[in-house]
C-alpha cells in the first residue's frame, strides 16, 4: 500500500527518526565537471486532514516506513530496497528529520526519494548537481543540463512532498556546498570513484569538512575493492580499497567514527568484465548472462561514517 504526502506530514512533525541520504551507478562523460547556481526552494505543501486509521498510526509510530512506502517512490527504486538497505543505512549515518542533509550527486533522485521528504520534520535537503557550465565539453554540457534538467522536475512533480528541497550546483575543482559550519550532515552513496577518475576527490572531500559543523557527519557508501587490491589495480573497475577511500577523509581532517557491513554483498566476485558496471543496476553485459548477474545483485559496499572534530576549546583566560 503506497502511503500520500498527508498521514506523513502528520508522522514526521510527530516523532524523530531512532539514531538521529550523474547517475552514481552509471558513467558521466570522461571530460565533465561540476560548478555552483542555486536553484529555489519547492512551493510549501498544502494541510490535508489527518486520517484516524490504523495505517496512519502506524505511520506515526515509524516514519521511516511512511517514507519507504510514500506513493512518490518509484516502484522500480523500491525494489531496490533490498540491496541498499535505505533504513538501516540512514539509521547507521544518523540521518534525522530535523537536520540539514546535503546529498552529493544524486543522479536520477534514488535517495532523494526517501531524504527530502524525511527533511519536511524541521531539516532541509540540498541537492549537490555537477555544473554545466564547468563541464569542459560540449557534450559533457549537454549531458548534465538534461540531467539536472530532470532532476529538479521531479522534485517540482511532487512540490507538496519535496517541500524543504533545493539545488546547488558545484565545480568539483573547488567546490563550496554552503555556508562554512552549516550542514549536520553530507552523505555520498557510489561516487567516489568517479571522482578519482576526474582527479577532483581531495577538492571534493575538503568542501564536505568546509560545509560540515564541528560533531556533523559525512557518511560514506562506495563500490569496495577484493581485499589487497591496490588503486591502480582497481581504479578503472569502479571499485576502490576501503584504506584508500577512509585515507582520502582522514587527510581532509575527517575521524572515522565507524565501519559497517550494512551494504556488504559476499557474492560478488569484483572480477567482472564490465567492472561494477556489469552488476545491476548498469547490467553491462551480454543478455545470455542476465541471470548469472541478477543472482549476484548489485555490488559489495563498504559503508563508512566520518565526523568532522569539535572544535577545541579555547584557552583558559
Amino acid at each position: 500500500m503506497r502511503t500520500k504526502l498527508a498521514p506523513l506530514a502528520l508522522a514526521l512533525s510527530a516523532v524523530l527518526l531512532a539514531g538521529c541520504g550523474a547517475s552514481n551507478d552509471e558513467a558521466a562523460p570522461a571530460d565533465a565537471t561540476y560548478g555552483d547556481t542555486a536553484a529555489a526552494d519547492a512551493a510549501p505543501a498544502e494541510t490535508a486532514p489527518a486520517v484516524d486509521d490504523a495505517d496512519a498510526r502506524d505511520r506515526e509510530a515509524d516514519p521511516m516506513a511512511a517514507i519507504l512506502a510514500g506513493d512518490w517512490r518509484d516502484p522500480a527504486n523500491a525494489a531496490r530496497d533490498q540491496y541498499r538497505h535505505p533504513r538501516e543505512t540512514l539509521e547507521f549515518f544518523g540521518v534525522g528529520p530535523s537536520q540539514t542533509v546535503i546529498e552529493i550527486s544524486p543522479g536520477a533522485g534514488w535517495y532523494t526519494e526517501i531524504l527530502a521528504p524525511l527533511a519536511q520534520g524541521k531539516g532541509r535537503y540540498i541537492g549537490v548537481l555537477n555544473d554545466p557550465a564547468k563541464a569542459g565539453s560540449e557534450r559533457a554540457t549537454e549531458y548534465y543540463t538534461n540531467a539536472n534538467t530532470k532532476f529538479r522536475e521531479k522534485l517540482a512533480a511532487r512540490a507538496d512532498v519535496y517541500v524543504n528541497a533545493s539545488v546547488i550546483e558545484v565545480d568539483p575543482k573547488a567546490p563550496v556546498f554552503g555556508e562554512p559550519g552549516s550542514a549536520d550532515v553530507v552523505l555520498t552513496f557510489r561516487n567516489v570513484h568517479n571522482w578519482v577518475g576526474a582527479g577532483t576527490e581531495a577538492a571534493m572531500f575538503k568542501g564536505f569538512y568546509d560545509v560540515l559543523a564541528p560533531g556533523g557527519v559525512l557518511g560514506v557508501v562506495e563500490h569496495r575493492a577484493a581485499a589487497g587490491k591496490t588503486l591502480e589495480e582497481v581504479v578503472e573497475s569502479g571499485y576502490l580499497p576501503e584504506d584508500y577511500v577512509i585515507g582520502l577523509a582522514t587527510a581532509a581532517g575527517f575521524v572515522l567514527d565507524e565501519k559497517s557491513e550494512i551494504n556488504a554483498n559476499p557474492a560478488d566476485t569484483k572480477d567482472h568484465p564490465n567492472g561494477v558496471w556489469t552488476l545491476p543496476p548498469g547490467n553491462r553485459h551480454d543478455e545470455a548472462d542476465k541471470a548469472k548477474y541478477a543472482a549476484i545483485g548489485e555490488s559489495d559496499r563498504m559503508t563508512l561514517r566520518f565526523v568532522k572534530p569539535q572544535a577545541e576549546a579555547a584557552p583558559a583566560q
